[in-house]
């Protein structure tokens, strides 16, 4: 079963096109993003927003847990 929706890879491979272009802008900096892992997570969080099929974000213990392992 899939983890992400239609919905989510269109936003996604919107927001990867728009960093590529140097034209994605991050949040309220409004600074030009250039991060591959945040253009994808700019995506996801824009998906998130319409309602599309993407998983929860990880909670804070869990992210803090699996880097000290």
């Amino acid at each position: 079963m899939a983890r992400y929706g239609k919905a989510a890879s269109s936003k996604v491979k919107r927001a990867m096109h728009k960093r590529k272009r140097g034209t994605l802008k991050s949040g309220r900096s409004g600074k030009t993003v250039k991060s591959r892992k945040q253009a994808i997570a700019i995506g996801l969080s824009e998906a998130r927003k319409r309602g599309a099929k993407v998983p929860r974000k990880r909670s804070k213990s869990k992210k803090r847990r699996s880097k000290k392992s």
